[in-house]
């Protein structure tokens, strides 16, 4: 909206245009005016109006000023409408704001009424506008571009999330914890057909299943113990947009029942009523689980599989896109440096190189989280080996000799964490290349005389 809000005022009395006119003059208000309905349609064509207050009846014409509400409603700006009526067409304006019009002034126009009318409604123009600004945010905070990725595993991915996002088609999201299900989940909302309406996450496997039950459909007062009121579920928080249903494969069997229903027939009912309610919902739900291996237990209803299944989309583990590392590592760097307000540059290359061969078993979450806690830790400009080796975990190790390395550890001193670190990814390598120097030196960048002299320190010899 401009600094002073523009309003058009559409009236065929001249008086009545030039008396309103004024009026909005005087309170601070850019004003322009049409004759009619014809003419005001063709300004709000050439010009953007913050308001339009018009009359309901001109020149005999009884609908003329619905079709200059029709006609501001299509403008991409948005324009509110003040609808202006005798006493008699009273009921015609209520009409009108049930189209879209904020409200109606009565004639002959009381100014202070009048006034008043006028800055509620641009009120919630400046509103629409804060929201919209906010939407944007969002989405930009939550879009596809956000999804740091250069990997042709997820770049099928998210060319996979591009199509389905445009439609409402119920996804599965499968992968390891840590990969970023709800990032791409949130990224098919705000890139798809429902971007305005709400997205709502639901964590499936942090509630017992009354608290559950109560959370997706709602209770009415007097269901249970503690329910003073009746409460919304969140599928009627979510209506007309987006529900993920986060680790689905930890709901219980009775839910899923309930959700089954939900997903066949667009109806749910909150615990304790008789009736259902309607709900358009696009439900995505995402697992870290095999839901085939527990339909197969008995553990996961086999047609509430199916019909979250309809599109699957697995996101891969980051140890199977290391591609994606190095454009993940300076991406999360660039953030928490300036969040922490810590002047670090980067890291030095052992650093990256461990960094590359880490297995990562908590994927994205593990590394940003590393990254942050390395930041968090670190006073110099450069992150070191030694900085990261209390932060790294390390599923299981590859040998005995490593093991044992472990157990004698001094764990105050980060330079033997380094070591035993070194040693491991040197053995994984290895082994993964067969022992062979020159290929093995390729996978670790380094030549193959510094891959000797490190064989020789760390007593690594080729298994008989």
């Amino acid at each position: 909206m401009a600094e002073k809000p523009v309003v058009l005022v559409v009236d065929d009395e001249e008086g009545t245009r030039i008396a309103l006119g004024s009026l909005l003059e005087d309170g601070g208000y850019l004003v322009d005016t049409a004759a009619d309905g014809t003419e005001a349609v063709e300004k709000m064509k050439s010009s953007v109006y913050d308001l339009v207050i018009t009359d309901l009846k001109m020149k005999g014409c009884d609908n003329d000023g619905i079709n200059v509400l029709k006609a501001a409603k299509s403008q991409s700006y948005d324009p509110e409408v003040l609808l202006m009526t005798g006493y008699g067409s009273v009921e015609s304006a209520v009409e009108a704001i049930k189209l879209g019009a904020f409200d109606y002034l009565t004639k002959p126009l009381d100014p202070e009424r009048a006034m008043i009318t006028v800055e509620q409604a641009l009120g919630r123009k400046r509103l629409k506008g804060e929201i919209t600004n906010l939407r944007s945010q969002v989405e930009e905070k939550y879009g596809r571009k956000n999804i740091i990725a250069v990997s042709s595993k997820m770049r099928r991915v998210l060319e996979l999330a591009d199509i389905v996002s445009r439609t409402d088609s119920t996804i599965l999201i499968e992968g390891e914890s840590g990969t970023g299900k709800e990032l791409v989940a949130r990224a098919m909302h705000f890139g798809g057909l429902r971007a305005k309406w709400p997205f709502v996450a639901v964590n499936c496997g942090a509630l017992t299943e009354p608290l559950l039950e109560s959370e997706l459909f709602g209770h009415v007062k007097g269901a249970f113990t503690g329910a003073v009121r009746d409460k919304k579920g969140l599928f009627e928080e979510a209506d007309r947009g987006t529900l993920l249903l986060d680790e689905v494969g930890d709901m219980p069997l009775p839910i899923q029942v309930k959700l089954l229903r939900a997903l066949s027939d667009g109806e749910i009912r909150r615990v304790g009523s008789n009736f259902s309610i309607n709900v358009d919902v696009r439900v995505i739900a995402s697992t870290n689980k095999n839901l085939e291996l527990l339909v197969e237990e008995g553990r996961f209803r086999e047609d509430l599989f199916y019909r979250l299944r309809v599109v699957p989309i697995t996101i891969p583990p980051l140890r199977e896109r290391r591609e994606d590392i190095m454009l993940l590592v300076n991406h999360f760097l660039a953030i928490y440096s300036q969040k922490l307000k810590k002047d670090v540059k980067g890291f030095s290359p052992e650093t990256l190189e461990i960094l590359l061969n880490h297995n990562w078993p908590g994927n994205v979450r593990e590394l940003e989280n590393l990254v942050e806690g390395a930041i968090t830790l670190n006073s110099s400009p450069l992150i070191k080996p030694s900085d990261i080796a209390p932060l790294l975990r390390v599923k299981k190790l590859s040998s005995e000799n490593t093991a044992a390395g472990f157990a004698d550890l001094n764990l105050n001193n980060l330079n033997s964490m380094y070591e035993i670190m070194e040693k491991e990814y040197i053995l994984r390598a290895l082994e993964k290349n067969s022992y062979d120097h020159s290929q093995t030196a390729k996978a670790l960048g380094i030549d193959r005389s510094s891959l000797w002299r490190k064989m020789k320190k760390h007593s690594i010899k080729r298994p008989s």
